[in-house]
């Protein structure tokens, strides 16, 4: 897939849905040891909402629209990480300004505006074990793989953010939590690895999917 059109924004965050929908059980396992115990119903209903909330919208404008459904998400699911979530998307959106489809470049500003995001509403900051230390490192390799290649296809970016995700996710195992009731359990989070994090990285699973032309649903 070369791009992503305004038309297209429904299915892309479908797959993203379907993702959660598969992991809902694994995130909640997680979240269970060392938060509420239900981030992955918080990200289900949130993103399996987001594409009614995109195909409602009479939002002519791609940054806008994407920006708009951020927002109205975090009225859908008004948790904390909810509101990390939508505001992240809403400031993913917000980046790609004046631009008509995500191709290569579009999602790499995505991503980058999606930690800009995270960093504003959630007051964090990369290795304090957060949605942060996946979707940082995934815009990091994005934005290497433009620079190192300016003709990039959105494949080959999205295929490097997604890497970049995994070895974020993998790299909060050894970081110390420092919100909510995880920094409370910090002598448990050794070796184990972040739910938000690994919520971060079911995102763009669900994303690489749908750009990749990936069938199976499964988390890897």
């Amino acid at each position: 897939m070369e791009k992503v059109t305004m038309g297209q924004l429904p299915e892309l965050f479908e797959a993203v849905g379907a993702q959660f929908a598969a992991n809902a059980g694994l995130l909640c396992e997680m979240d269970s040891r060392m938060g509420d115990g239900d981030l992955g119903l918080t990200m289900k209903k949130g993103f399996c909402g987001l594409p009614d909330i995109l195909r409602s919208m009479e939002e002519e404008d791609f940054s806008k629209k994407i920006r708009k459904a951020g927002m109205e998400m975090t009225d859908l699911v008004p948790s904390t990480m909810g509101m990390l979530m939508g505001t992240g998307i809403s400031f993913g959106g917000k980046a790609m300004a004046g631009r008509s489809e995500l191709d290569a470049e579009g999602l790499t500003l995505f991503l980058e505006g999606f930690c800009a995001g995270i960093v504003k509403r959630g007051k964090c900051s990369r290795g304090d074990r957060t949605v942060l230390d996946c979707i940082g490192p995934a815009a990091d390799e994005a934005k290497a793989v433009l620079a190192a290649n300016p003709g990039a296809s959105l494949e080959a970016v999205c295929r490097a953010a997604l890497e970049g995700a995994k070895k974020g996710v993998e790299a909060t195992k050894s970081m110390a939590p420092r919100f909510g009731k995880a920094a409370v359990h910090a002598n448990i989070s050794q070796g184990v690895a972040d739910q938000g994090a690994t919520a971060g990285l079911v995102m763009l699973q669900g994303m690489a999917d749908y750009i990749l032309g990936n069938t199976d649903e499964s988390f890897s």
